[in-house]
């Protein structure tokens, strides 16, 4: 094994969906070590998209769901034995994405008494058991903001901070420069007995942890000018000079492509009538359903099935796979078998986090544990210490 690889800290990953949130946290430099998905075509779409990525990065470890069952039924021991048959390491990560329909403002708002809303105690209850080094929880914003849920969070995240300075904000996609609005919540935890207090003190923000910035991309949202509507099949520029980046128009594949693009031609048919769907203009997306996306400008929360729908800005089609995935920031080398349900990849990818986004909270979370963690006890004048990594003598 490389040095390199040795110095990679161990993440376990619940709920991996389509693994997003993990490829960020590979790309920060992390190893994914273990992962928990119980959508038996989730897990396959996983391992393909996964593997295929990891191969076009000259890594050849195949992707695969560690462990399928419901993280209700899963024993901590049997996870420690999965990911770690050596033995736990002296620091690991743990990191997920629960279900959040129960707290999401389209869902059945069943908060934490939802089936799928207890699944956020149970990935609490699972930090609890495993104590890892630190953890990292991304949810919908309805979690804080519905007075119900933030009344039962305060008191879920009371018993955690027992042992875990905890610390939460709500960041969007579009400021990471993923052409979409999405905003999401995400949590970081970090072992009390692994830091010194000063490296958790408060700051004016109110927050102790260092929470990523894009300056390039920043307030995206108040920043330009964006454009609002626009009749269907209407010629169009980008005359208000927004970074193309964070423009549908960058995701969408040119009709020459189509062939040679993996994913690309895979999109649902439709069967409404054409004139209708014509008087829909392009940026109508504040509709229940059959939203049209502007070319110049980002797409609403990615969020597909039931009656979501998201029509091509200036085709008569849906959008398709390849271009929900780049909506999501996802690489190109992440490549679904042809032969899956449709309705299943774009669940999927609707499920998960923003690969750029994800990036940004796991380098966050690599720099503060380079520079705030402390490891590797030692005694001064006859005391139990531990020592800042940021002291160590070279």
């Amino acid at each position: 094994m490389s040095k390199k690889k040795e110095n990679r800290i161990p993440v376990i990953s619940f709920y991996s969906g389509g693994g997003f949130l993990d490829m960020g946290f590979e790309q920060a430099g992390f190893e994914i070590v273990w992962t928990n998905e119980n959508n038996e075509l989730f897990a396959k779409l996983h391992s393909a998209g996964i593997t295929s990525w990891r191969k076009s990065k000259g890594n050849g470890i195949r992707a695969e769901i560690f462990n399928s069952k419901s993280i209700v039924d899963i024993t901590v021991p049997s996870i420690i034995q999965e990911a770690f048959p050596s033995g736990k390491p002296e620091k690991f990560g743990v990191i997920g994405g629960p279900p959040c329909q129960d707290f999401s403002v389209y869902g059945n708002r069943g908060g934490f008494k939802g089936e799928r809303g207890k699944l956020t105690i149970q990935f609490f209850n699972k930090i609890l058991e495993l104590q890892p080094t630190f953890f990292v929880m991304e949810n919908v914003t309805g979690l804080i903001k519905q007075k119900s849920n933030k009344e039962y969070l305060i008191k879920l995240l009371r018993k955690v901070k027992r042992t875990y300075h905890i610390d939460y904000k709500t960041l969007n996609a579009l400021d990471f420069g993923v052409p979409q609005f999405r905003e999401r919540v995400f949590f970081t935890g970090i072992k009390k007995d692994n830091v010194n207090k000063d490296s958790v003190k408060k700051r004016k923000d109110g927050h102790w942890f260092t929470w990523p910035v894009n300056s390039k991309y920043e307030n995206a949202f108040t920043k330009y000018n964006w454009p609002i509507a626009d009749d269907f099949g209407k010629q169009l520029v980008n005359s208000e000079k927004i970074p193309i980046e964070l423009c549908v128009e960058s995701c969408l594949v040119p009709i020459n492509d189509l062939n040679k693009v993996a994913n690309a031609k895979e999109y649902f048919n439709l069967y409404s009538d054409k004139d209708k769907l014509a008087k829909i203009q392009e940026g109508q997306t504040n509709r229940p359903s059959f939203k049209r996306l502007h070319r110049f400008r980002f797409s609403p929360t990615a969020c597909y099935g039931n009656n979501e729908v998201h029509l091509h800005p200036y085709q008569h089609r849906r959008i398709s796979v390849r271009e929900a995935l780049r909506i999501q920031g996802v690489p190109e080398e992440y490549i679904l078998p042809p032969e899956l349900p449709l309705s299943k990849k774009f669940k999927m990818i609707g499920n998960g986090v923003p690969v750029p986004m994800a990036q940004a909270v796991a380098l966050a979370m690599q720099f503060f544990l380079k520079e705030k963690l402390s490891l590797n006890p030692k005694q001064i004048n006859g005391h139990l210490v531990k020592e800042k990594r940021g002291d160590r003598r070279k």
